[in-house]
């Protein structure tokens, strides 16, 4: 009977290793319970389990933006971009500064945006939200109910970040609110 148990705990963790490593992007335990007919809480279970299984390995699982992934290690990347050269992905330097000012100030209106940049937003907004790493949240009530922008689960996805909490402190904020500098790193780690 154990032994049964065992078998079938091994297979629907097998089924969880093959769904995520179709997935294009994270699974929630919720879908995967969906998917699969296991019990989520069984699908937590087995998660983390194999999470801690590729611990050390040239990929692991882990829990971001609201579900599973496998995922390279940080420390691979010059090698892997030796291999896959991902330049249609880089970001230019207004497009990383007005996103930063979403991910730190949402929601955000596109007219606050352009007031810390000191320049309009609009085009860089726009290839943002092509890229879908900035949505519409609402609207703010007032005049005109300006659009209100925040960061999508794809940027939280694309940073490695679980939820924003997980985003790094701000390096320098002006006494009059204004943000001036990041200390993210995503700054320096692209130009185009």
């Amino acid at each position: 009977m154990a032994e049964e148990l065992t078998d079938l705990r091994q297979k629907h963790k097998s089924l969880l290793e093959a769904l995520l490593f179709v997935a294009f992007e994270p699974v929630s335990a919720r879908r995967l319970a969906e998917i699969s007919g296991v019990d989520k809480k069984l699908v937590q279970e087995l998660l983390t389990e194999l999470a801690a299984e590729y611990r050390g390995r040239g990929f692991r699982l882990a829990e971001i933006a609201g579900g599973w992934q496998f995922l390279t290690p940080e420390e691979y990347a010059p090698y892997i971009e030796k291999l896959y050269n991902p330049r249609s992905q880089q970001l230019s330097r207004a497009a990383l500064e007005t996103l930063a000012i979403v991910a730190y100030r949402q929601p955000v209106t596109r007219l606050e945006i352009d007031n810390i940049r000191q320049v309009k937003s609009d085009a860089v907004l726009n290839k943002l939200m092509e890229k879908a790493l900035v949505k519409e949240v609402g609207r703010r009530e007032g005049p005109g109910r300006p659009i209100l922008y925040g960061t999508s689960r794809e940027f939280l996805a694309a940073f490695g970040l679980a939820s924003l909490a997980d985003l790094p402190p701000l390096a320098d904020v002006e006494p009059d609110g204004e943000i001036s500098l990041f200390t993210s790193g995503i700054m320096e780690q692209t130009e185009a």
